[in-house]
């Protein structure tokens, strides 16, 4: 380990000076910005010492280094408890960077930011993501190794390794939390260690105004292993009987772990300790000053740090080194025995995919129905069988959703009573956990070396909302198989009817929404999502029909998200029909109509805008070219997307209220989504430009 030993206790007076001084550091820094969150920062001081000196397997100077322990800070208000360890550890943060902690341009910011500041695992600050980021992670780790070292006996392997994560009364009284932590108790997820912060604050002050019940038993009713530290006899976290229980934690490999910490926010500070106001609030010159009083500092020294305690706290650089090398030295051991492995590890790491993997990828014949969920479940069949490291599932909707990438295979720990059971499965069973599973792929996805997906149904899209923000903030590589798209869905109702969801998410800066027209379609951008993970990653979110549609001849050009279909005939078009999903039939049938009146007519199928905006300006005006004014956009949903693409004379199709239930068919035609409607529309958006409007 990057680690002193850690079943030996060992305490010196540096490491006390280091506690101290982490928290002054935190009271400055928020002091210096005028805004932030101190109080936590001040009371784990001592935890998160301890894991960062005694117990993360890390090498602050490789921070991407494979064999890493994780840790996440859920309670990302109080990310001075991270940038702190960071800087004491040598990141490359420098006291500086503390100093301009919150401000423009700082590698500092109010919440951790992954991608921004080397050390920060997980964008966090919404409570409880992290918690379900963390569970991710430790599938991922599982995962991982058993696609490269699955017969190695449990701890012999360079691809075991442990999450750690702290926890706050915020993250566990979020519902994620809750999703999150019964799929870890469920998949027996032994890698997995929480430090809960129980500190009894909260913004509206002692947490009994909201949370009273025993979370302990909470969670030793999901399977963990539950322990509690009692604080020292001041008050203040006791070390060694927390490094006590991080020691019992980290061998219970059987299940996930959590450690209840009772601490008192802002300790030791003299009025503020133990108030709801230190939570949120700079503490104030006055009450710094006692502080560091109390602490033995100078109170006319700010960011006080000495040699001594730098170079102390530097040391875990050198032991991260050590451990480094020892683990390389066992990780050329495994490549040498394990030639093909090793291979496949490169290949993974390097983010390449296996080569001829595009041969796997099915083809539809033109003019069969094939509903897009159909066929996105054979994409996964047919491509999951060469790219191993593809794997995901549903939130219990496997059957409708089509996820099921091998269904001889779940991703279950050993002891499951199901026949499919295996501790390394492709097929993840998420449970009716939407909002947990979006955090939990967020956490896969960051772990690294493997290509997450999961499913449900588009409606419950917004169980997931939060953790789709995320991932389209920190730039991640995960796919929402978002099926039963429209009221195409039918007979289930406006409860499970999308109508404003493709315009929301596609609201969302850097998710890319994917609704492809036909079975074609969509084996074609299911390719470029995978060709994107690593070239260009960002999540996706495939909108899929439940009902058949007409399959048309595969278009290359369906990768660049917007493309002509049919061409105008008898000469240049004078109107454009874009569609996407399941209304591209609807502009086919009404381009034939418009064509036998003698307009000639182009379609334009649109199942990404994002990727149809990324091309450059001559491609999209090929496509839409500005001299053809006459334009209907077709889509059963809310027509927010499309006003850009039709202009000042188009019209849209859309649906600007809520579904019903009946047969779809039904439903298209009572809500006025018809090849006629199209037609129509586009008859008006010809006569507003021959009136000269």
């Amino acid at each position: 380990m990057s680690t002193k030993p850690s079943n030996t206790f060992e305490w010196t007076e540096l490491d006390r000076r280091a506690v101290d001084t982490v928290r002054v550091l935190a009271a400055d820094a928020v002091q210096k910005v005028g805004n932030g969150h101190p109080g936590t920062a001040m009371s784990l001081a001592p935890a998160a010492y301890l894991i960062f000196q005694r117990f993360l397997q890390h090498d602050p100077a490789d921070p991407a280094w494979t064999g890493r322990d994780r840790f996440v800070l859920s309670p990302g208000h109080t990310s001075l408890t991270l940038y702190i360890q960071l800087y004491l550890s040598g990141y490359g943060l420098t006291l500086e960077d503390l100093k301009s902690f919150r401000v423009w341009g700082s590698l500092t910011p109010g919440h951790p930011e992954h991608g921004h500041t080397a050390g920060v695992e997980t964008t966090t600050g919404p409570l409880g993501q992290g918690v379900g980021n963390a569970v991710g992670m430790a599938m991922a780790a599982r995962y991982e190794r058993g696609l490269f070292d699955p017969e190695a006996p449990a701890g012999a392997s360079p691809f075991d390794h442990t999450i750690w994560g702290i926890c706050s009364d915020g993250d566990l009284e979020e519902g994620v939390s809750g999703e999150a932590s019964s799929l870890a108790g469920h998949q027996k997820l032994g890698n997995l260690v929480f430090l809960y912060d129980d500190n009894h604050i909260s913004i509206e002050g002692d947490t009994e105004t909201a949370f009273s019940e025993d979370v302990l038993k909470r969670y030793e009713a999901y399977g963990w292993h539950v322990q509690r530290v009692a604080p020292a006899a001041d008050g203040d976290l006791d070390p060694k009987a927390l490094h006590d229980a991080m020691v019992i934690a980290k061998a219970e490999t059987e299940r996930p772990s959590i450690i209840a910490m009772r601490t008192v926010i802002a300790w030791p500070a003299p009025n503020a300790k133990g108030t709801e106001e230190s939570h949120g609030s700079a503490l104030g010159a006055d009450e710094v000053a006692a502080t560091k009083r109390v602490l033995g500092f100078d109170p006319e020294q700010s960011f006080e740090v000495t040699e001594q305690v730098l170079a102390h706290a530097r040391e875990v650089g050198d032991r991260g080194r050590e451990a480094h090398a020892a683990w390389t030295k066992r990780f050329e051991d495994w490549r040498t025995a394990n030639p093909q492995r090793a291979a496949e590890f490169d290949r993974i790491a390097a983010g390449r995919l296996p080569d001829g993997w595009e041969n796997a990828i099915p083809s539809f014949p033109a003019g069969k129905d094939v509903a897009t969920r159909k066929a996105s479940g054979e994409f996964l069949k047919a491509v999951g069988a060469v790219v191993p490291e593809l794997w995901g599932g549903s939130a219990d909707l496997a059957g409708s959703n089509l996820t099921t990438i091998d269904a001889n295979s779940s991703f279950l720990p050993a002891g499951n009573p199901l026949a499919s059971a295996d501790p390394y499965g492709r097929t993840i069973h998420f449970g009716i956990r939407e909002h947990a599973m979006g955090a939990a792929m967020n956490g896969i996805a960051l772990h690294g070396n493997t290509r997450i997906y999961g499913g449900t149904f588009l409606t419950f899209s917004d169980y997931m909302r939060g953790a789709v923000r995320l991932a389209a903030l920190m730039k991640l590589p995960v796919t929402y198989v978002w099926t039963h798209d429209s009221i195409g869905l039918g007979e289930d109702g406006p409860t499970h009817q999308p109508v404003e969801h493709m315009a929301a998410l596609r609201a969302i800066p850097g998710l890319n929404m994917v609704r492809p027209a036909d079975a074609n379609e969509t084996a074609a951008v299911w390719a470029e999502v995978l060709r994107r993970h690593d070239a260009n990653p960002a999540p996706h979110g495939l909108a899929l029909t439940r009902q058949n549609v007409p399959t048309y001849e595969a278009n290359p050009h369906a990768a660049k998200g917007g493309y002509v279909l049919f061409e105008a005939e008898g000469g240049a078009a004078q109107v454009i029909l874009i569609g996407t999903g399941s209304e591209v039939q609807l502009a086919v049938a009404a381009r034939e109509k418009l064509q036998a009146e003698g307009i000639p007519t182009r379609v334009v199928s649109m199942p990404c805008v994002e990727w149809f905006q990324e091309q450059d300006l001559a491609y999209r005006d090929s496509v839409l070219p500005p001299a053809v004014r006459a334009r209907v956009a077709v889509e059963a949903g809310i027509a927010l997307t499309w006003y850009r693409y039709v202009g000042d004379a188009g019209r849209v199709v859309s649906l600007e209220h809520f579904g019903a239930s009946a047969d779809y068919k039904v439903l298209y035609k009572e809500f006025g989504l018809t090849d006629d409607a199209v037609v129509t529309a586009a008859h008006e958006s010809l006569a507003d430009l021959a009136s000269g409007r």
